[in-house]
């Protein structure tokens, strides 16, 4: 229990939601809840995470549509595992964790349940998840997508980047954000770059994006090929980071959607010239108390735990986005019934803090001081010898 808080007794009224969130940076994310526990070393943390029962995080107030007045109640229940663990463990036993975990959020009366960061990855994206359960259950994918394409859209904007012109970058394109991503940029671009593991795979569905659009579309296993893309959406399900700063051109604009990140740390302090954001953060309207830091500004979200939040508030208890597919009319459902209730984008955050405007700036300057550069010694090395 949180600071002597005990598990609430369920609400009378039935317009409630539960989200799952998981410890991702083992003594970072532990430590915001049980801070001795923290101090324990990353590998001990991760072994015992399989000992340790579901967590009641918080309960979540405030929460209300501006266009309806309605208003939801909803919880944050942690699933103790980490992403390691996840991985390692066979299904079954993670699966077993999870939905013990979504069990916890049926007896708080929550009426659907949201899984957030692996727990919506691990096996069949939810489906197993939800036939154990009585209430329904989100990925959050859905609005995740919409929300990813919005930002990297806005970034393109304030970085001055044309569409029309970019060449595009999809990384983990083979999963179901990734390919939706993927069909969604390909009508404003020049040019895309499909990058996964299964190059088949790739290929089918480049196939199937040149079909109905002009841009040129490859596919390829190869992420050095990421120094071609002036944008790039990534969202792989790989524990470690996977994005160096050798393979960005200057200026590129990166939307890391994947928790954990892809992006490495090192970008940031290497690279001064690429701007990297997270995927889509949402401002949430109403006075809205999460009740535990979970590494966001106040009244700010996921876009996963957004779209938990949004099927609560119009009342649509279904598991709306479950399994490895989505559609391209679940997003637009989805941004709609957002954009009715008042959600929007927060703002562009970059390694867990926000980034400022002067920031973005900087970068954008940055970048074209060292294109300028390095113009000026393509010429010199051009001129004809006397």
């Amino acid at each position: 229990m949180s600071k002597g808080r005990s598990q609430p007794s369920p609400p009378l009224h039935e317009d409630t939601f539960a989200f799952i969130i998981h410890p991702i940076d083992p003594k970072r994310d532990v430590s915001r809840k049980y801070p001795m526990l923290g101090k324990l070393p990353a590998w001990l943390i991760d072994y015992l995470s399989l000992f340790f029962p579901p967590v009641y995080i918080s309960q979540i107030n405030g929460l209300q549509s501006p266009a309806t007045g309605r208003s939801v109640t909803g919880w944050f229940i942690a699933c103790p595992l980490t992403p390691a663990r996840m991985m390692s463990l066979p299904p079954q036993v993670v699966y077993r964790k999870i939905i013990q975990t979504g069990r916890l959020a049926q007896r708080l009366g929550a009426r659907v349940l949201g899984l957030g960061a692996f727990t919506s990855v691990v096996g069949d994206g939810g489906v197993t998840i939800a036939d154990h359960l009585d209430i329904p259950v989100t990925t959050g994918d859905s609005y995740t997508v919409a929300m990813a394409i919005e930002a990297i859209t806005k970034a393109a904007e304030v970085m001055e980047l044309p569409l029309p012109s970019a060449n595009v970058a999809v990384v983990g394109a083979t999963g179901a954000i990734g390919a939706l991503c993927a069909e969604m940029m390909a009508p404003q671009v020049s040019e895309m770059v499909l990058i996964g593991r299964s190059v088949d795979r790739l290929n089918q569905l480049a196939d199937k994006l040149g079909a109905s659009h002009d841009a040129a579309i490859a596919a390829t296993d190869d992420i050095s090929r990421l120094i071609e893309s002036h944008l790039i959406i990534t969202v792989t399900s790989a524990v470690d980071t996977v994005i160096m700063p050798h393979h960005l051109r200057r200026g590129a604009i990166i939307c890391d959607v994947a928790r954990p990140r892809d992006v490495s740390r090192l970008v940031a302090s290497q690279r001064p010239d690429v701007l990297v954001i997270e995927g889509g953060m949402v401002a949430v309207p109403g006075n809205i108390d999460f009740g535990f830091d979970f590494g966001f500004p106040p009244k700010m979200a996921y876009a996963c735990m957004a779209e938990t939040m949004l099927l609560a508030l119009e009342g649509r208890y279904e598991s709306f986005t479950l399994g490895k597919e989505i559609s391209l009319s679940q997003v637009m459902s989805i941004d709609k019934i957002a954009k009715r209730h008042g959600f929007e984008l927060g703002g562009f955050r970059s390694f867990e803090r926000a980034i400022t405007e002067s920031e973005i700036a900087s970068i954008k300057a940055r970048s074209r001081a060292d294109q300028s550069q390095d113009n000026n010694r393509l010429a010199e090395t051009s001129q004809p010898i006397n």
